[in-house]
C-alpha cells in the first residue's frame, strides 16, 4: 500500500455537477457491485475522458469535468496488472461476476482506501477508484466545466 495525495478528475452529467464528490449510483461497475461504495476518478483530464469513451454517445446530456483533490494514506497500486484491462461488461452479459470484482475485493479486504490502476486503451494514464469517500479524502478543488470528447462519438 502506498499513500496517494494529489489531483484527479471526474466527469459526470452536468445534471450532477453538484454531486461531484457522490459516489457511483450504478449499482455495479468495473470495481462495485451490490452497491458497493466506489468514486471513480482520473489522475488527468485526458484520462477521464479516455475512460468514458466506451460510454459516450452522440444524443447524451451535457457532461461537465470535475477538479478533486485526492488524500488516501492506503492505496493499492495495481497499475501495469493485465487484470485490469479486461471488459468487465462482457462476464456480466454472460451472467458471470466481472473479474475485476476479485481484484477490489481483495483490496477492500486489505484495508485499502482505493485502488490506483491503468487506462485499458492508454496504459500511460491511470485512473483511481475510491472506496473510501469522506470530507477527508477528497474534496473538490475548482468549479464543474463542461466537457465535449475530444474523439469521435458512436451513435
Amino acid at each position: 500500500m502506498i499513500p496517494f495525495r494529489g489531483p484527479a478528475w471526474r466527469i459526470l452529467s452536468a445534471k450532477h455537477a453538484q454531486n461531484a464528490l457522490k459516489p457511483a449510483h450504478h449499482p455495479e461497475g468495473r470495481f462495485h457491485y451490490d452497491a458497493q461504495l466506489a468514486l471513480y476518478a482520473s489522475l488527468s483530464a485526458d484520462g477521464a475522458g479516455v475512460a468514458l469513451r466506451r460510454y459516450v454517445r452522440a444524443n447524451d446530456p451535457p457532461r461537465v469535468i470535475v477538479p478533486l483533490t485526492i488524500d488516501l494514506e492506503r492505496v493499492m497500486d495495481a497499475r501495469g496488472d493485465a487484470r485490469h484491462s479486461v471488459v468487465w461488461q462482457d462476464a456480466r452479459a454472460q451472467g458471470l461476476p466481472a473479474p475485476t470484482w476479485e481484484i477490489s475485493d481483495a483490496a477492500r479486504r486489505l484495508g485499502a482506501q482505493a485502488l490506483l490502476y491503468s487506462s485499458r486503451s492508454r496504459p500511460d494514464l491511470s485512473h483511481l477508484v475510491m472506496f473510501d469517500v469522506t470530507p477527508h479524502t477528497v474534496t473538490q478543488t475548482g468549479p464543474a466545466q463542461d466537457w465535449h470528447p475530444q474523439y469521435n462519438i458512436q451513435p
